[in-house]
């Protein structure tokens, strides 16, 4: 019965007329044949990365600035850019692009040095080896030709925050095992501050050239929308007000790019599922509310262990009480723990700094308030909607491994 509920749904979905002609351009991963309102920091990255088209190995880049900012898409078009001229001209170049956000693939230094070690065609096990033999397996792979590689490591801050900064130490200075390879990193990063808070032997290596992405401004924005919305979806089905309103709510998060394309895709299919034949501000305010649901969740489960191990006490303490909650009291929560899961317990003070993060990324409210002699403290409240508590419980509990009684 449920089989065939099913496929008559299905075959209603399929005569049903869509309002999209090609919703991949409305997606992260999409690499439009023009990218708008770049030009200067594009040309940036093509003079300081063009020494590698005469075999030359061109300064490391650290490249940040906020999420949407064009940043990926960036890199990703030039590198294309250069990969199809060094094909053409026989130009011995490789270019591996990994986003550091991935879990089992750059949340350890093993790991990560697998997987660069795969690309260059040595198969390594998922686990097993000294870091050490993994390191030397990827080097004479990596030397195996004459050739200039070029590292891409996206979100290059949660690589460091699982794996430490060592690893980034030892990719800068790779080529001193090498003869015959020369490789350049390219880290990018949504953090401003992490430059700032690595140490200052891997700044160097790494940060030989910087480029910093501003923002968007909403007008930018709506250009960008404008011009994607014209390939996205069918004449007429945008209603108006519709992109003005995904810019406003864009530029609102810090000129979010990313985000406002994601909202206009997310409105016109919560307008197909409702059989709309025009994509309203309604929807936009519903596609508004689904991302923010998502976004939270998403965050939760890419944050470090003891990001979460911090965040679990805010959410229980929360769960069983109403009203405020203070540093202290979920200091206390937060060593029993890392007891339970073996992590070591950091200081009152690091938790503290947690804490004020954990506010900026929008997931809680916390305010410092003097107490007098006796030093300030953070008056603390859940900022995530009730209805995804429940999800939030789950995954810390499981990424923490914490048993459910």
């Amino acid at each position: 019965m449920v089989r065939n509920n099913l496929t008559d749904y299905f075959e209603k979905f399929l005569i049903k007329e869509s309002l999209f002609t090609n919703k991949k351009v409305l997606q992260s991963t999409y690499i439009p044949d023009q990218i708008n309102h770049r030009d200067e920091q594009i040309n940036t990255i093509a003079e300081i990365l063009a020494p590698t088209l005469r075999k030359e190995k061109p300064s490391n880049l650290f490249i940040y600035g906020k999420t949407g900012t064009g940043k990926t898409l960036s890199i990703k078009y030039t590198a294309e850019q250069m990969e199809a001229i060094a094909k053409d001209r026989d130009i011995p170049i490789n270019i591996f692009y990994l986003n550091c956000k991935l879990k089992k693939i750059a949340d350890t230094e093993y790991r990560l040095i697998a997987e660069l070690a795969r690309f260059f065609g040595k198969a390594v096990p998922p686990t097993g080896l000294p870091t050490d033999e993994v390191y030397n397996i990827f080097f004479k792979a990596l030397d195996a030709e004459e050739r200039i590689v070029l590292l891409i490591l996206d979100e290059i801050d949660q690589l460091v925050d699982k794996a430490g900064d060592e690893i980034i130490y030892n990719l800068t200075r790779i080529n001193a095992e090498l003869k015959r390879t020369q490789v350049s990193i390219i880290g990018i990063s949504n953090d401003l501050m992490f430059a700032n808070n690595i140490d200052p032997r891997v700044k160097s290596s790494l940060s030989e050239e910087e480029l910093v992405f501003p923002p968007y401004n909403a007008v930018q924005i709506q250009d960008i929308l404008n011009k994607r919305a014209t390939t996205a979806f069918k004449r007429g089905v945008i209603n108006d007000g519709v992109i003005p309103k995904c810019a406003a709510y864009a530029a609102r998060e810090h000129g979010d790019a990313r985000r406002a394309l994601e909202l206009l895709r997310v409105a016109g299919e919560i307008a197909e599922r409702k059989g709309s034949v025009k994509i309203t501000i309604n929807h936009i305010d519903e596609a508004e509310e689904k991302i923010e649901r998502d976004r939270i969740l998403d965050i939760v489960k890419t944050q470090p262990k003891q990001f979460q191990a911090t965040l679990y006490p805010i959410l229980i303490t929360h769960q069983q009480k109403d009203g405020l909650m203070y540093t202290g009291e979920i200091y206390d929560i937060y060593k029993n723990i890392c007891d339970k899961t073996g992590l070591r317990p950091l200081t009152q003070r690091r938790i503290s700094d947690i804490v004020a993060e954990l506010d900026m990324l929008g997931i809680i409210n916390a305010k410092v308030i003097s107490k007098g002699r006796f030093g300030r403290t953070r008056e603390i409240t859940l900022a995530i909607p009730t209805q995804i508590e429940p999800k939030i419980k789950k995954i810390l509990e499981e990424d923490l491994g914490i048993a459910v009684t």
